[in-house]
């Protein structure tokens, strides 16, 4: 049996200790008891989810040697076995997934939290707004009980790319300075740096523009 996602936002994959299936790539799942046929050792639902950062759902590819479906809306689902081809595609109601798997669900980290602060041009010195963001960001750091913090360093596209790689990691690490003066350990800082090649408004090259100018931070 095969899940091939093009793409998948937040799968659920039907497991059953009782039962011997195995999970999937995210999360765990749901049988309904209203619409799934009885449940058998050889066969696990799958279920479509929206994902937790997102709230989208994409779609998932359900295939075996026999025959495949498409989950493609939320709370679709599938028996799906290796020995027989999988469907019917059903729809399970979210108190069926919550009564059945709320516990797993649950248990299940929280999203990230992401924030964006944007720097004066061609410096890597915050705006006013953003030195005011960052206590937003500290109190979130000490909030989570073991974080783990990605900061990233974007640009513009005045410049020459590599200048601007540079000059994006050096406002990434004018970040994470501030965190670690504020107490949060230098291991739990992951920094880097995607200079002019990930811009949050595409222009031009040679094109300034302030919300380009920017460090994103990802706490989790």
């Amino acid at each position: 049996m095969r899940q091939d996602s093009r793409p998948i936002a937040a799968l659920i994959a039907a497991v059953s200790a009782a039962a011997g299936w195995s999970c999937g790539p995210k999360h765990v799942s749901a049988q309904s008891t209203q619409s799934a046929p009885a449940t058998q050792p050889d066969k696990a639902w799958v279920v479509l989810l929206p994902d937790a950062d997102t709230g989208s759902t994409g779609r998932i590819r359900v295939s075996n040697s026999s025959g495949a479906v498409e989950l493609a809306a939320e709370r679709e689902a599938v028996l799906a076995s290796s020995k027989v081809p999988p469907g019917p595609v059903t729809t399970l109601t979210e108190a069926e997934v919550q009564r059945l798997f709320g516990d797993a669900l649950a248990a299940l980290a929280p999203p990230p939290r992401h924030f964006t602060l944007n720097f004066r041009f061609e410096s890597d010195e915050l705006t006013d707004e953003s030195r005011e963001l960052l206590h937003t960001v500290l109190a979130t750091v000490k909030d989570t009980v073991v974080p783990e913090v990605v900061v990233i360093g974007h640009t513009d596209t005045l410049g020459r790319r590599s200048a601007n790689y540079r000059l994006g990691l050096k406002r990434a690490m004018s970040v994470r300075n501030l965190l670690v003066e504020d107490g949060l350990s230098p291991a739990a800082i992951e920094v880097t740096s995607h200079g002019e090649a990930d811009l949050l408004i595409k222009t031009p090259d040679e094109t300034p523009e302030p919300r380009n100018r920017r460090v994103e931070i990802a706490v989790r």
